[in-house]
């Protein structure tokens, strides 16, 4: 699967699309595994937030995992060639109610894990054709495969993060 071209997707995604490897199956495989690792040899620090008003290593767990959920949606929405234009999400209004830190850490771990492997399934089963079908996401076109690399890369910037900010 090639990265999708420009006008597959908004402007705002162009970081992730442009952060996720052009192996984008192997790399959201490789991350189903090491990230979980990462973060099981850092338990100690789960609750730990490199400055005032930046999340927890549980909080960002748990913006990773509300956001892979969302894209999943809209790619199965759009690979179904449902042309119905789908709402954005407000990360921040999503942290003021989802309460991560009452969450033990390990099974927000697990939850990634399985919403990872559900999005690895559903990439699965989809044809050529329908990654590239085109629909409509937070007021943008936004193509199936669009979805798939922008999925990889939110990831794959957020454990940069980590691995950067709060995990060293």
């Amino acid at each position: 699967m090639n990265k999708p071209a420009a006008g597959e997707y908004g402007s705002f995604f162009q970081g992730y699309i442009d952060k996720a490897s052009e192996d984008v199956i192997s790399e959201l495989k490789e991350q189903e595994i090491s990230f979980p690792e990462l973060l099981r040899s850092n338990l100690p620090k789960a609750d730990y937030a490199y400055a005032e008003g930046k999340w927890t290593v549980k909080e960002l767990l748990g913006h990773m995992i509300d956001t892979e959920r969302i894209m999943a949606y809209r790619l199965l929405r759009i690979s179904r060639k449902d042309t119905t234009p789908l709402p954005g999400f407000d990360q921040d209004e999503f942290m003021k109610y989802a309460n991560f830190s009452r969450i033990d850490t390990e099974k927000l771990i697990e939850e990634f894990e399985v919403v990872r492997r559900s999005t690895l399934l559903l990439i699965d089963t989809l044809s050529e054709q329908q990654l590239s079908y085109i629909g409509n996401a937070s007021g943008n076109p936004m193509s199936a495969k669009a979805l798939v690399y922008i999925i990889a890369g939110h990831a794959k910037h957020h454990i940069q993060v980590m691995k950067e900010k709060y995990l060293q």
